[in-house]
């Protein structure tokens, strides 16, 4: 599967790699951040982490050639801290992370995080928790899935009520293809856009608890930067990227670190033209003081 690892050559010049340096990746992906990092160490050390088993196993495969070099764990944002003590690392030299969707989610069918192909109604990032997209399509009330539209889909009040209403008259919800097709009957296609694409980005969003995990993610991830240390984020959607402004503006304010970001970084037009994925990425950066 050919990677694309977003905004690559200005994550590693905001994070100033130091060769003996300690990093953390959040976000191991398909292991483009990771091995990048790894392959600009000598003594230093990268620890990957990423919710879902399949993508670590990947990232595995794809930094062979600097593999001495990476500690990979199976741990969500919310972890970042038990990780971090239980392997005794003390202070961290940069911590990274790219909060989109693995592109290999999304190009899985059977993974259900894609609406151009029939698949499960799964979209759990951790395969081993219990609930799916399907639990919470099929077992919320039509006013809790209108107000899920609207707070993670950035839906607007009156499709989304409208969706709501036609998904819990359809129901059971057989699958991501059935889900389409329902949206598609209330909602007309204007511009490029699908008209479930953000119904399907508010469910991922529910089913992985999304914001609560960012939010822990933003609150642990100051605790362990060693001053100079480095703390770049990689944000696909507004509501993402507005948590890590504040939190960033917040910081900075209480002088515990230093916003090298006044305007976010996008990705270049020959990037966007090679992995269209990227269009709509910005980054952030901070120093710690």
């Amino acid at each position: 599967m050919e990677h694309f690892p977003v905004l690559l050559n200005e994550s590693l010049e905001y994070l100033a790699i130091k060769p003996e340096g300690l990093y953390v990746d959040c976000t191991a992906g398909l292991g483009g951040h990771t091995g990048a990092i790894a392959r600009a160490l000598t003594t230093g050390r990268v620890i990957s982490l990423d919710r879902d088993g399949d993508s670590l196993e990947l990232a595995r495969e794809n930094t062979q050639d600097c593999a001495q070099r990476i500690v990979f764990r199976q741990a969500a944002f919310s972890e970042l801290s038990s990780v971090l003590s239980s392997l005794g690392t003390g202070k961290v030299d940069g911590i990274l992370a790219d909060l989109g969707v693995s592109r290999m989610q999304l190009t899985t069918p059977e993974r259900g995080f894609t609406l151009l192909q029939a698949g499960p109604l799964d979209m759990r990032m951790d395969r081993r928790q219990q609930t799916t997209a399907g639990d919470v399509l099929n077992r919320s009330s039509e006013r809790e899935l209108a107000q899920l539209f609207i707070n993670l889909g950035e839906e607007r009040r009156h499709p989304a009520e409208k969706i709501a209403r036609a998904l819990v008259r359809a129901r059971p919800i057989r699958d991501t293809a059935h889900l389409a097709a329902v949206v598609s009957s209330v909602v007309p296609r204007s511009g490029k856009l699908h008209p479930a694409t953000r119904v399907f980005q508010a469910l991922r969003m529910a089913v992985n608890d999304e914001q609560g995990e960012l939010d822990a993610l933003l609150a642990q991830a100051p605790e362990w930067l060693a001053a100079g240390g480095r703390w770049v984020v990689i944000a696909f959607q507004s509501l993402d990227d507005r948590k890590v402004k504040n939190v960033f503006r917040d910081l900075g304010r209480l002088r515990r670190g230093h916003v090298l970001t006044k305007h976010v970084v996008k990705p270049s037009v020959d990037e966007t033209r090679r992995n269209p994925a990227s269009r709509s990425a910005v980054l952030r950066a901070l120093e710690a003081i």
